[in-house]
């Protein structure tokens, strides 16, 4: 095409990280060692544009001029370089063009116009062109993305005009034989027999079906949507006999006795599902479960909890849910990843809930494995792992989610099929929660994101098992998440007003249109023509069955239905209507004025055939556990080099973990920030001042068990979970679980259907025992490689509620405190006394309550000496240890927990009722001391061996930089003040596309005493672009401060982090009304993180002036490490000239929450010192010494000079990288330190 634009971006030298790091990747992974460099350039394809626009978009939405090089047309290859591009496939959703048509419209003012982006590897080195195709096949997964033509010009996805929905003409005549021949053709999930079903249904209905109808019946009745498996018939039922099969029977005969106390004379179903929810059943028959929130809607699992809050104590309504996308993270391991996040929390956000932290729990196989040892038709799992991480991440910190906790877990079997496990925890005021029955003439919205191919055959391919064909032919199977659309739907749904105007809600998941509106409600017409579409050219079938990603279905009364769309554009997301409610009770779907599904709703009910099975539970092998007689001393060492112990750091931070400012343990303790804890807790969010009550959320699952055992492995899985409740001062009492449940395909083999019976067995036995129910999970079924099968994997989650200020963290806290260590009575056949085990956690609870407990850790794959060692590394408090066996110090010992009390503790009197032995002491020497074992290991030498493994996956540290910084401190003799004064300043917060702080950013100035306004930036179409644009100029114009919070403007992209907001800000009406708010009007403006990225780009700092940006200007860009950062880290006040610092001194230390992946302060040496001298440089970086730093971890991202905020000259206007909004009251009890920096303080006194 002659009017299309070709511009390739490259990264100058210095500011190449991501190309530096896989020249790294493909020298070391690869083993390509001729491989002398690689470039990486992104390529944009643009439609014809008016010139002016383009030149301007060359340098602010496609490049920056202080860190790019840009070539119009032609890139220049060197001779010695070989070059191949990367695109994504046609339909996937590509985050980089859409951003950069998002900030073209701005420039434009236009509605947005198709752009398309590419990547270009150029390599260069003697290389064989068996390695090229080696890095290539590396590089580029065909599940998602494809090779193309560098110069390939190609914007057009033309589509085909669709026919007709297909009338399949026989079918109801045809035999078995043909049936088969039928099902192997559409590749269908459903069994032959539920094909005879279907046959027989339109036998009945004395029709010929639709194609569409046969694929939304194999979508209803797939394992994924419809628990296919779990609801199996389960006949005859044998267990082999033995002392660990004991257990097992007896557990059997109560589930027995159980069905019976619950179902009385009414016949049900021996089934998996029965099991896994027969404790909860009976439970709330026997009025155990008082907190159980029981609903018509099942979105997630639902607890009433008296929240206390600045109104006083209200009803609140907490939500918690598991999901897994195991199959897609498999193929496409980003997608799948960042998918099994954004489904995970539109579950409870369809139950109007705000959804507040996740917790990812992961299986894989060993990455460290050579890549030339990857199973043909498997991915890496190096490659797995990290695109994995990449896309949870991105996903979580993108939509502004707190992930407390990231685990991994290592088992060669799961070769077979990644485990990708998202749970996460909401709540809302119950007040806002109004569930009703839809009635006829209510009507059905569909809002947020759009259908598009890239969705069809989510839910049937999710329930195949994985075959060497998968990557080629899974494309369609795999989505792409947009995570600011699901931010938007997270706003909208927090609207009391919105919320109280739905029925029901459900979202959409692998079902699509069909299953998603589907199961609102008995009687259906939906119209597909109505329903949004990415582009143009999908039929009936695709709109009916493809999965969506960020989007939901509301029933709403016919008379709410223009005020509810009316809200939904308000918060920039699209809302149609476009089904209503029938008293048909049937299920119908209308393409072109046609009815391409008619489907009575009692036959979509059975859910298929019946499906029957008989149970075989083969008695285990000895127990293989046992530890030998090892050296301690040797073993200690080694022990923590193990793949189930060994740090996950460098993985950890890639997770925001304090978006919210509620996060009240960081998920590693300590001044040192080196102990992980026990699972997650974060204060329940409230719109206006904060809460008293915080949610424990906490896991356990050993699978290395499980092959072993199942039952063992379950039962074990939910103690773990209890127990290290109960460590972080939860009461087990009232906790609630919910399980995810992974396993091989189980066929026909009665043997293979004895591990999940068996495991759900053991979990059942432990929530009768301890008086507490699974009111959810989760159950995937199809984890099969070949021959290859996951290790029986039972992964229990337990969630409780307490106070805040009574939550335990892990990291030891003083010397001279004693060690206790609480035991376990083991049993013969493999299990403990239940009993005992209670009595344990009832002592711990009631001590953690009178503070007597200062840390707490229960034991896990590594036995005590793991425990120990990780308390010890946080404030490097070692411990002089005495009393424990081998068994106890690398055996798995679940149930049991080691304990820091206070030194004044008198151990005997307070533990005398529990099994517990007294272990020793914390001591201030930083080592670990035995006298038993002749043993005294340094923390050093244990830190660098805990963290050695894993480092060449995830790195945790960057190069150390041997320079000192000296920078002086800028004392301010006088501040600026306003000419006016105003009592309660305004405050203005834009939320564009991908901001995720502003509720943070307006609860610090609220408290504060400040109006303020949010001001949604809409751009789905011109009209609310130009309006948007308009309504926050008149904002700035009435208020005092801008304030521009941090987030992911339109995703970090195009290749650039607050490209968006920056072009926003530029526009001419905007620009204006900032300009006279900070030059004639003496007002303020506060950029963090993104917000100070956006106002580094616009000149704002540190010039005080929107400019246009040259070369030698400063920048922000990507951290050295080449990915996100969230830790804690210590900031110096280095110069108080500014308004926003007027309420501290210049060298005055502060511990600031940072959340970033482009913080890297980045400017010409002279510059600095201008900056420097003119008390422009705000604050920097310091070590624990207080001196700045240029090194990780208190450098997070390698700023130069440690530069972590600057100002413009006359100080009022503030950029920073740090989150000083996310404070409060018991935030970050695990992380020593001062967190208020007083800026909002300062800025509102301003005008005082």
């Amino acid at each position: 095409m002659s009017n299309v634009r070709i511009v390739f971006v490259e990264k100058k030298q210095g500011f190449n990280v991501e190309a530096q790091s896989l020249l790294k990747d493909f020298k070391e992974n690869l083993g390509i060692a001729n491989l002398e460099n690689v470039r990486l350039v992104n390529k944009y394809i643009i439609p014809e544009i008016n010139e002016e626009y383009y030149k301007k978009s060359l340098h602010t939405i496609f490049s920056e001029l202080t860190v790019d090089k840009v070539y119009e047309s032609d890139l220049p290859i060197s001779q010695g370089e070989v070059a191949f591009g990367v695109e994504y496939l046609p339909g996937q959703y590509d985050q980089r063009a859409d951003s950069a048509s998002e900030c073209l419209s701005l420039l434009t003012a236009e509605d947005k116009i198709e752009i398309k982006s590419a990547k270009i590897i150029i390599l260069k080195g003697n290389l064989l062109k068996g390695e090229i195709e080696k890095i290539k096949d590396y590089y580029i997964n065909p599940v998602d993305s494809r090779e193309v033509d560098i110069k390939s010009t190609d914007l057009s996805q033309a589509p085909s005009i669709p026919k007709d929905v297909q009338i399949l003409n026989g079918f109801i005549n045809k035999d078995v034989n043909e049936l088969k021949e039928f099902h192997k053709e559409l590749g269908l999930a459903m069994s032959i027999d539920d094909l005879v079903m279907i046959q027989d249904y339109f036998k009945e209905e004395k029709r010929e079906p639709t194609i569409t109808e046969i694929k939304v019946i194999d979508t209803y009745w797939s394992d994924h949507c419809r628990h296919t498996t779990f609801s199996t018939v389960l006949e005859d039922v044998h267990i082999e006999e033995g002392t660990y099969t004991a257990p097992i029977r007896t557990s059997y005969d109560k589930y027995l006795k159980a069905r019976e106390f619950v179902y009385g004379d009414k016949q049900k179903n021996k089934t998996l599902m029965d099991i896994a929810v027969i404790a909860m059943k009976e439970l709330r028959k026997r009025g155990k479960l008082e907190a159980l929130d029981i609903s018509e809607e099942i979105n997630a699992c639902s607890i009433n909890v008296k929240v206390e809050t600045n109104k006083g104590t209200e009803d609140y309504l907490v939500m918690f849910k598991n999901e897994t996308h195991n199959h897609p993270t498999e193929i496409e391991p980003f997608g799948g990843a960042a998918t099994c996040l954004g489904g995970a929390i539109r579950d409870p956000l369809s139950g109007r809930t705000y959804v507040y932290q996740a917790m990812r729990v992961t299986g894989a196989a060993d990455p460290i494995v050579p890549v030339e040892d990857t199973l043909e038709g498997k991915l890496p799992q190096r490659k797995i792992v990290l695109g994995a991480a990449h896309g949870y991440s991105s996903y979580g910190n993108q939509i502004g989610l707190a992930t407390g906790q990231v685990q991994e877990l290592y088992h060669p079997n799961y070769m077979a099929k990644r485990m990708e496990v998202g749970a996460v925890i909401a709540a809302a005021p119950k007040e806002n929660v109004v569930r009703e029955e839809p009635s006829l003439g209510d009507v059905i919205i569909l809002l947020g994101g759009r259908t598009g191919r890239d969705g069809v055959g989510g839910a049937t391919g999710s329930s195949k098992e994985h075959t060497v064909d998968s990557l080629s032919e899974c494309g369609a199977e795999v989505q792409k998440g947009n995570a600011p659309t699901e931010r938007k739907l997270q706003r909208l749904f927090r609207n009391p007003k919105v919320a109280k105007m739905i029925k029901r809600c459900n979202d959409f998941g692998a079902g699509g249109v069909s299953v998603a509106i589907g199961e609102l409600c008995r009687g259906l017409d939906i119209d597909l023509d109505k329903v949004t579409k990415k582009y143009e050219g999908l039929d009936g079938t695709e709109l009916a069955v493809s999965e969506s990603q960020e989007r939901m279905a509301v029933v709403v009364t016919k008379e709410n239905a223009d005020e509810f769309i009316r809200l939904s554009n308000e918060e920039n997301l699209e809302a149609t209507l476009v089904a209503n409610v029938t008293d048909t009770d049937r299920l119908r779907l209308y393409w072109r004025g046609k009815n391409i599904v008619d489907l009575k709703r009692t036959f979509l009910d059975t859910n298929g055939a019946t499906q029957k099975t008989e149970v075989t539970v083969k008695n285990p092998v000895v127990y293989p556990y046992e530890v030998k007689d090892v050296n301690v001393k040797d073993e200690w060492v080694n022990n923590l080099k193990k793949l189930n112990v060994a740090s996950q750091q460098g993985l950890s931070e890639r997770f925001d973990a304090t978006i919210g400012g509620g996060t009240v343990l960081m998920p590693f303790g300590g001044k040192y920030q080196k102990t992980p804890q026990d699972g997650m807790a974060a204060k329940i969010p409230v719109l206006n001042g904060e809460s008293k009550e915080a949610s424990i959320m906490t896991f356990g699952c050993n699978p290395e068990l499980g092959t072993w055992s199942p039952y063992h492995m379950a039962y074990y899985a939910v103690i773990e979970s209890v127990t290290k409740l109960a460590c972080m001062g939860g009461n087990f009492r009232k906790a609630y679980l919910t399980f995810q449940e992974y396993f091989e395909k189980l066929g026909k083999d009665s043997s293979r259907w004895g591990k999940p019976f068996a495991a759900l067995l053991g979990a059942y036995e432990v929530q009768m025992a301890l008086e507490i129910a699974a009111i959810g999970g989760k159950d995937s079924m199809s984890g099969s490689f070949g021959d290859l099968d996951v290790p029986p994997t039972l992964v229990s989650f337990a969630v409780g509620v307490e106070k805040a200020a009574k939550v335990v963290s892990a990291e030891f806290k003083e010397a001279g405190s004693k060690l206790v260590m609480l035991l376990t009575e083991k049993n013969e056949d493999g299990t403990i006394n239940i009993e005992k085990y209670k009595k344990n956690l009832d002592v711990l609870y009631r001590l953690s309550q009178e503070g007597k407990v200062l840390a707490a850790s229960a034991l896990k794959y590594g036995g005590a000496s793991e425990a120990i060692t990780k308390m010890a590394l946080g404030n490097k408090i070692g411990a002089e240890v005495e009393n424990l066996t081998k068994e106890e110090l690398f055996g798995f010992n679940y149930g049991c927990a080691i304990l820091e009390v206070k030194s004044d503790v008198n151990v005997a009197d307070e533990f005398k009722e529990c099994l517990y032995k007294e272990i020793g002491k914390t001591i201030g020497k930083a080592s670990i001391v035995s006298r038993e074992y002749d043993m005294d290991l340094d923390l050093s030498d244990l830190q660098t061996a805990y963290e050695e493994k894993l480092t060449k996956v995830y790195e945790i540290k960057t190069d150390d930089v041997n320079e000192k910084v000296e920078t002086p401190l800028f004392e301010a003799k006088s501040y600026a003040s306003p000419k006016i004064k105003i009592a309660k300043p305004k405050v203005v917060i834009p939320v564009f596309p991908g901001n995720n702080c502003e509720y943070d950013c307006a609860r610090a100035f609220e408290k504060q005493g400040a109006e303020v306004s949010q001001v949604v930036f809409r751009n789905i179409t011109k009209e609310a672009l130009n309006d948007s644009i308009e309504r926050l100029a008149k904002e700035i114009d009435s208020a005092q401060i801008l304030m521009i919070p941090g987030g992911f403007s339109a995703g970090d992209e195009p290749d650039g982090s607050g490209k968006f907001i920056a072009n926003a800000l530029r526009n001419e009406r905007i620009a204006n009304s900032v300009m006279e708010l900070l030059k004639n009007r003496d007002g303020l403006a506060l950029g963090i993180c993104n917000g100070f990225q956006a106002l580094i780009k616009l000149g704002l700092v540190p010039y005080g002036e929107i400019v246009d940006i040259k070369e030698d200007m400063a920048t922000l860009t990507y951290n050295n490490i080449n990915r996100h950062m969230s830790s804690i880290v210590r900031t110096r006040v280095t110069s108080n000239k500014s308004p926003w610092f007027s309420e501290v001194k210049a060298g005055d230390i502060h511990s600031v929450a940072i959340s970033h992946g482009e913080g890297r302060f980045v400017a010409p040496e002279s510059l600095i010192k201008e900056l420097i001298a003119n008390g422009q440089v705000a604050t920097q970086y310091v070590d624990l010494e207080g001196n700045v730093s240029l090194n990780m971890p208190f450098n997070p991202n390698g700023s130069m000079f440690g530069i972590e905020g600057i100002t413009s000259p006359d100080g009022r206007v503030l950029g920073k990288m740090g989150h000083s909004e996310r404070v409060g009251e018991n935030v970050y009890k695990n992380i020593p330190g001062d967190f208020d920096q007083k800026i909002f303080e300062s800025g509102v006194k301003y005008f005082k």
